[in-house]
This record gives structure tokens, sequence and C-alpha cells, in this order.
């Protein structure tokens, strides 16, 4: 096996490693791996539990030197079996996981950035930072009551992208937690040695008809019809009508309105699934090229066995912004 898998910072296990699977996606803040141990009573291997740290390395793709790919990460969950041989079955998660499982309040002024907000999410969670870009757009005022820590967090981020900024994602690096522009990587990877290549083209998720309404007022005790503030469509000829109605209370202005209804129209919807062998530093948000488009991966799924492979899910950049960004 060209990985190693080191549990509690002392227990190389690696040669006890049947297999591995890692899973990384633009809808999840934690990456995750599934690790399965064949354990003999001869392997020394101590109590394994839930809580302990476990850190996967392996060679980077087209490079010689072994570095941390899954680190810091937590043990979450140690399902044993027997049935003539002992196997633990562990799932691992990056330390992010921690803000995907934990709640609280916070009361955030208006125009501050989705940097600025993350920094003190991580300082109250005593989490440490990388360097992390600033994502200029000012966010209004923010009330967010009993909900995840990633909760809010994405929250920032759709709203960033929504007023017209960069789309972000949080990882958590050795380095620290990092907010990583989408499609941002230096080194564009061109999937050309593909094993299986699935297109698929739908009319679900396809838009061709947006209003915008004006934020319900209450208090007047009567129920009227909500204010229609921009009205926008393409493509209803020949798709048929496939209506939004979007409500935001960030928009106040006509201009802003039809901005924003024209940024959800969107036609058929477009997205490729890629099995080829595995390029291990490819993560999800990254670009790739196929064919010589270049795409955004929306999720990755890799198996470490033997030489490993990889199946991405890939979409354009515009679509991204649409289903992960603007829903």
């Amino acid at each position: 096996m060209t990985y190693q898998v080191i549990i509690d910072d002392q227990y190389d296990v690696t040669k006890l490693v049947e297999t591995i699977t890692l899973k990384d996606s633009l809808e999840q803040i934690a990456y995750q791996a599934n690790i399965r141990l064949a354990v003999s009573a001869s392997s020394g291997l101590p109590s394994i539990s839930p809580g302990m740290p476990v850190r996967i390395s392996g060679v980077p793709f087209g490079e010689k030197a072994k570095v941390p790919l899954l680190h810091p990460a937590v043990i979450w969950e140690v399902e044993s079996s027997n049935s003539g041989t002992k196997r633990l079955s562990l799932t691992v998660y990056d330390r992010m996981i921690y803000l995907e499982k934990s709640e609280d309040e916070f009361l955030l002024p208006k125009d501050q950035t989705a940097t600025q907000r993350l920094k003190t999410y991580a300082k109250e969670w005593k989490i440490p930072c990388a360097t992390l870009p600033d994502t200029k757009t000012k966010l209004g005022k923010a009330v967010y009551r009993a909900q995840t820590i990633f909760s809010m967090m994405f929250a920032d981020l759709k709203e960033t992208a929504k007023s017209g900024g960069d789309m972000y994602h949080p990882r958590m690096m050795s380095s620290g937690l990092q907010l990583y522009k989408i499609g941002s990587n230096t080194k564009v990877h061109e999937l050309d040695r593909l094993i299986d290549l699935t297109q698929m083209r739908t009319l679900e998720g396809a838009v061709t008809k947006v209003k915008v309404m004006a934020a319900s007022e209450s208090g007047s005790g009567k129920e009227v019809p909500s204010k229609v503030l921009a009205i926008e469509q393409e493509g209803v000829a020949e798709l048929g009508t496939l209506q939004k109605l979007v409500e935001d209370d960030q928009v106040k202005t006509a201009a802003a309105a039809k901005k924003l209804a024209k940024s959800r129209l969107a036609g058929i919807q477009e997205t490729f699934t890629v099995t080829a062998p595995d390029i291990n530093t490819i993560r999800a948000g990254d670009a790739v090229l196929l064919k010589g488009l270049k795409l955004i991966v929306m999720s990755v799924s890799r198996d470490l066995a033997g030489a490993g492979t990889m199946t991405l899910e890939l979409a354009t950049a515009e679509m991204v912004r649409r289903r992960v960004y603007l829903e």
C-alpha cells in the first residue's frame, strides 16, 4: 500500500489496512475516510475508540515525498465484526466535523465579510486558521439562533456569492482552517485516462422564468398579494415554463431584483461523472479539464486500493453557483 495510516500519533496500522475510501463534497464541510482493518491477536493493536486522532499520508500525484492527505482527523465511529478474522471499520473525518455537529448562536453586525466571520467562529472554537483570503463582499446583519457553525459559515458564503462575490469553500488543512476560492487551483489536471465517463442532461433543476418578490410585510392584518419586483425569462419557448419565485430581503431596488432574477435562470442541467486513475490531490471545488472543457469538482470519492481510482462529479462554474450557492 502506498498510503500510511497512523492512529493516536503512535500506532502505524498500515499493514492492517484492507481498504481505504475518501469522500469530499461541496455540500459537506468535513473530508471523510472509511478504513477497514484486519486485526489479529499478534498485531499488538490497542483498543481503538472514537475521539482518537488519525492521520492518512501518501505521495501526492506526480511527486515523490509522502505528505499528510487527511490531517488533522478524528475517529468518529468504530464498528467491529468477527467472522474468523476480526475486522474494524473506522469512520474518520477531518476536524471540521466539530463545526458540522456543534450548535451555537451568533449576532453579527452588518458590513462584515465572510472572512471576518470565519475568524470569529474559529476563535470561539479554538481552531487555528491558515492564511485566509479577503472575500471583500460586505454582508448584512445576521441573527443566527441555535444552528450548526457550518450552517452559519455556509450562509455567509452563499450571501457572498449571491451578492456577486466569488465562491468559497472551507477546508481543514494541516496548516489550519482554509477558505478556498472555487476553481483557484494553480495546477489544473487534465482528465485524459478515463475508465468511465457518464454525461447527464436533464430539465430537473432548470428554471426558465423567475419572479422576484418583495419581502412579506406583516402587521397590516390583511392578506395581500406579494409585490413583484422583477420578472425575467429565457428558454420558455424551447423548454416550457419552469418558474421559480425568489424572495430576498436584501434586494431593495428594481435593478438589483432584475440582476437577481437573471442569475437564477438556468437551462438544461448538465453534469459529468468520471471514473479515472486517482489523482490524490484533487479536492471538491478544484477545477479540472475534461476534453478541453474547464469544469469544477462538485464531489470526489476515491478508493485507495492498489494504484487507486477516483470518481468525480463535475459541472460548470455557473451550475455550481446556481446549485450550491444560490439555492
